[in-house]
């Protein structure tokens, strides 16, 4: 299985707990967990999955949170990602403290 099968998988997990809740949860439940829980390079390709393949595999809940989820910062000389992580997994220029809105 390769990394975006497993990332679209992990995110399809999330979204079908959310299924279980109130609908007008869903999005922001699933945007808040991954917010919270992945670390900047899977966020990062995860919105690569959604930009380059239509979000490809992906459950209409995870397509409908992906709004709220942030992107993580692109480097302004390459255009790529940061990459770089501080303890905990937390990315360049992210909190390290987390709220639990997205």
């Amino acid at each position: 299985m390769s990394t975006d099968q497993k990332l679209v998988r992990m995110a399809n997990q999330i979204a079908t707990f959310f299924h279980s809740q109130p609908r007008e949860d869903g999005p922001l439940g699933v945007a808040t967990h991954i917010n919270k829980f992945w670390e900047p390079r899977m966020r990062r390709a995860l919105f690569e999955i959604i930009d380059h393949h239509g979000g490809e595999g992906l459950d209409s809940l995870v397509m409908a949170a992906a709004p709220l989820i942030r992107r993580p910062h692109a480097d302004p000389d390459t255009r790529a990602g940061t990459g770089g992580g501080a303890p905990g997994g937390k990315g360049s220029g992210e909190a390290l403290s987390e709220t639990s809105a997205p």
